[in-house]
């Protein structure tokens, strides 16, 4: 048994790169909260600190995140799903400041 599988091709597609790939990380400028599939890791500004969060569910206006606090437990805030994002690196950041490595919260150490 054997699929033919055929995709059409676009001229932007194919002259984008010499293999024919779309190199997305030049094409996306703005990256906003509603871009991150559900599942997404990031990095969410707290109060004090810098948290580890997943994106649990995305609406037309609202965005909702799972974050890890330090006891262990975990929690949920609803974002505006047009907040923009920073990255450092591949990492999305949510929140204003920088310094985010040093001021992230230190989670039980047992683990």
């Amino acid at each position: 048994m054997s699929a033919n599988v055929q995709r059409p091709q676009s001229e932007e597609a194919l002259s984008s790169s010499p293999c024919g790939l779309v190199d997305f990380s030049q094409t996306v400028e703005v990256l906003t909260l509603s871009d991150l599939p559900v599942g997404a890791r990031l990095v969410l500004r707290c109060r004090k600190d810098w948290r580890d969060a997943t994106v649990a569910a995305v609406s037309a206006e609202m965005v909702t995140l799972s974050v890890g606090s330090p006891g262990g437990h975990t929690y949920r805030v609803r974002r505006p799903a047009d907040s923009l994002l920073a990255l450092d690196g591949s990492i999305p950041l949510l929140g204003e400041g920088s310094g985010w490595r040093a001021g992230r919260v230190r989670y039980d150490l047992r683990w």
